[in-house]
């Protein structure tokens, strides 16, 4: 095995293309959140179909992407990666040119199925191009900072695009991207012969994952505009709950699984799995709720809101590559992502004091604070998520990742926004006697309710560095190696 990884002269110039492509993906989940306002005057939609255009992408991405993730697998890597990146530009194209909220809301889902075919690919492309312990830390260092850093780059990059063009390049942005991914890859990607996984594919547990995932995401989203209690909310849980449950069963007793247990049941990958998806619930609510209170409390534009996430993002790239891919072959990973997200959380503390008189000044000690803690967690947690796994499960691994991270993003949406809903009508009902000026009674209701919703990001990311304290207990990455599986497995540490 060992002569069969050996280390690719090209890589570097890969990474550059891979990573090029996850940025694509990532930042489309935030880029179109700014241009949304714009999307709804133009196209004359409904405000409760505006949510329906980040939902849209979010159920295709999520529920696919354990099948994109096999899918790698079996086709190859970089085969997968290219289909997916000629996908995604053509889904972009077709949404940059909607001329009606149908046409907008299926691009929106073809993004997601294709994102959710590039996404994994992607991942596993470095977990096995990448062998040697010290380069795996840098290279993985640079995408966790690309893939933590990426939602909040689309907010900036949407902000800019929506003030001086129109809010069809959210989408046409995506084409130049894909187009030099794709050049990248065919001049520069080769992946190992070694390791794809020619197994038929797991059809049952195809459809069972897909459905119990979106039921999951769509219950949440139908929470937040009809309430917990709704008949449908709760049949859609139940619904989630019992094909989940079929899908673990399946996958216990078929040949050929889509998603081998043994991937989830490692308690390392399991913990960072759970860890990043909660942390991400937490991450995806600092973004909606801070958009909202600089674009309507600060009167922000799209520009100046998304160049207020600057410092968060500088954040990020700082904590992924200078501390997380420094200290990740030094000490073990929980030591990096338990204080990692800790720190962040810190950051939310800070941001749950808003109210209608804080300035952006008060606020940036907690962006800064948020993107260091969150890009030292990211870039050990994407690294471990990989680490171990055979080289025939390192795209379903790779897609695990990535699920946390959409189901989570997807979940912290609806749920931070039904929390805040529910603060703000019962804040009106309390203070209504004592309210003399209309407009800025309004403006506190709504100040109240993203405090509140921050609050409970705060309490989110602080179970996920318990979380992954408790749960994640592998040593420094040059004694992973050391282990029984040492010789069939990729050597890695994931995002």
């Amino acid at each position: 095995m060992s002569e069969t990884l050996q280390p690719d002269p090209r890589r570097w110039k890969a990474l550059a293309f891979i990573a090029l492509a996850q940025l694509m993906v990532v930042l489309d989940a935030t880029v179109v959140n700014i241009a949304l306002p714009r999307a709804q005057e133009d196209l004359a939609f409904a405000d409760s179909t505006r949510q329906w255009v980040i939902t849209a992408y979010a159920l295709a991405f999520g529920g696919l992407l354990l099948f994109g993730g096999r899918v790698a697998d079996l086709w190859g890597r970089r085969r997968t990666f290219m289909v997916g990146l000629i996908g995604f530009a053509a889904a972009s194209a077709l949404g940059g040119a909607a001329a009606n909220t149908a046409m907008l809301l299926g691009a929106r889902a073809l993004q997601g199925v294709f994102g959710a075919l590039l996404a994994p690919a992607a991942l596993s492309l470095l977990a096995v191009m990448f062998t040697d312990g010290k380069e795996r830390a840098k290279a993985f260092g640079i995408y966790g900072a690309v893939a933590g850093g990426g939602g909040a780059i689309g907010l900036i990059l949407g902000g800019a695009l929506t003030e001086y063009l129109n809010w069809r390049w959210t989408f046409y942005v995506n084409i130049p991207f894909a187009v030099v991914a794709i050049i990248g890859a065919v001049m520069v990607i080769r992946e190992p012969a070694v390791g794809l996984n020619r197994n038929r594919l797991d059809i049952p547990g195809v459809l069972l994952v897909t459905l119990g995932l979106v039921s999951l995401v769509y219950g949440f989203t139908r929470a937040e505009s009809d309430g917990w209690s709704d008949p449908v909310t709760i049949g859609l849980f139940v619904a989630s709950a019992v094909l989940l449950a079929a899908f673990a069963l399946v996958e216990s007793r078929v040949k050929a699984p889509l998603l081998p247990l043994r991937v989830i049941t490692d308690r390392n990958r399991g913990g960072v799995y759970l860890s990043l998806g909660m942390a991400v619930i937490g991450m995806f609510g600092l973004f909606l709720f801070l958009t909202f209170y600089m674009q309507g409390v600060l009167h922000y534009s799209p520009v100046k809101n998304g160049l207020a996430f600057l410092p968060m993002v500088a954040g990020m790239i700082t904590g992924s590559t200078q501390i997380g891919a420094r200290l990740m072959t030094r000490v073990p990973a929980r030591y990096l992502m338990a204080p990692g997200f800790l720190v962040a959380s810190l950051g939310l503390l800070i941001l749950t004091q808003i109210d209608v008189s804080t300035s952006y000044w008060q606020i940036l000690p907690g962006l800064v604070l948020m993107g260091l803690g969150m890009g030292t967690a990211f870039m050990p947690a994407m690294s471990l998520a990989t680490y171990g796994v055979q080289p025939r499960d390192a795209g379903v691994a790779s897609a695990m990742v990535n699920t946390s991270q959409q189901v989570g993003g997807a979940i912290g949406t609806a749920l931070l926004s039904t929390v805040a809903n529910s603060a703000g009508t019962s804040w009106a009902k309390a203070h209504a006697a004592t309210a003399t000026d209309p407009a800025l009674f309004q403006l506190q209701t709504q100040v109240h309710s993203y405090s509140v919703a921050i609050w409970w990001a705060f309490g989110i990311l602080v179970l996920a560095g318990v979380t992954a304290f408790a749960l994640i207990n592998a040593g420094k990455p040059e004694h992973h190696a050391e282990g029984a599986d040492a010789e069939d497995a990729v050597p890695v540490m994931a995002h």
